[in-house]
């Protein structure tokens, strides 16, 4: 029986598999607009690629402009991820299965879930149209979402910890706030660096999306003015490589956070 479960759903994933390329196929020609040579489409794609990777230079503005541009954006990420940081860990302790009571829990993660709901940039945009385009609504919006997927991993980590341990511990009659900072936040902040750091570089992909979107500026506006309104692909190129130099190096440091917590968690 197991066997045949098994088979059943392999040949079901193959089927849907199937039926995604098929459509896709067919859809494809549909998305190409009429009167378009694809053969001299591609070979200026390819031209612009190389352009982009191997002639990468400033053009219409400053090495360093470029370099501020890239500093804001990623001080935005940081702001954000910081004070986000703060408010969640606090709302985390209501929506802890350990520590706060059933109907509390279900309200916040339920206000929680919805927020989730709504993609970072229709948050920026909204808090665009009560405040105006600019720095204010881009740092309330990400700090807004930034809130609510924290205050999920919080949560969970707090749940990790023994509720029979907190409740042991609230026997001998220590109090709310000692039990959180001399037991609950030394047992779990591995686990609160690396999620705050996860979310750190999901602010620094949404700040350069910002960019130009709600009128923050950074090296996200600096991109879309060089590829929309210049078509300076050297500029673009060399926008491309700033945000590489510090998206990769991020990256590195992440993985090694969350393989380090990951070891400490099956010690």
């Amino acid at each position: 029986m197991p066997l045949r479960l098994k088979d059943k759903r392999r040949r079901t994933v193959y089927l849907v598999m199937a039926i995604l390329v098929f459509t896709t196929v067919l859809t494809i020609p549909t998305i190409i607009p009429k009167g378009v040579n694809l053969a001299v489409a591609t070979s200026g794609l390819l031209d612009n690629l190389r352009i982009m990777m191997l002639q990468p230079a400033p053009s219409n503005t400053t090495m360093g402009s470029l370099i501020v541009a890239l500093f804001q954006s990623i001080a935005l990420a940081f702001l954000t991820t910081l004070v986000g940081a703060v408010i969640a860990f606090f709302i985390a302790l209501m929506a802890a299965r350990n520590l706060a009571p059933t109907w509390l829990i279900d309200i916040v993660q339920t206000v929680m879930a919805l927020i989730r709901a709504i993609p970072t940039i229709l948050w920026v945009l909204i808090y665009s149209v009560a405040l105006g385009l600019g720095a204010n609504a881009a740092v309330i919006g990400l700090t807004f979402h930034s809130v609510a997927y924290l205050v999920k991993v919080y949560a969970d980590s707090i749940d990790e910890i023994s509720g029979d341990t907190l409740s042991a511990l609230r026997a001998m009659g220590v109090g709310f706030w000692p039990l959180v900072s001399q037991v609950i936040f030394p047992t779990i902040a591995s686990s609160l660096l690396s999620w705050t750091f996860i979310r750190f570089e999901i602010n620094f992909a949404n700040a350069v999306a910002v960019g130009a979107a709600a009128g923050v500026g950074g090296i996200g506006y600096q991109l879309f003015m060089a590829s929309g309104f210049y078509f300076d692909f050297h500029e673009v190129g060399m926008i491309v490589y700033l945000i590489l130099a510090f998206t990769i190096p991020l990256e590195i440091i992440s993985y090694k956070l969350r393989s380090r917590y990951i070891k400490r968690a099956t010690k």
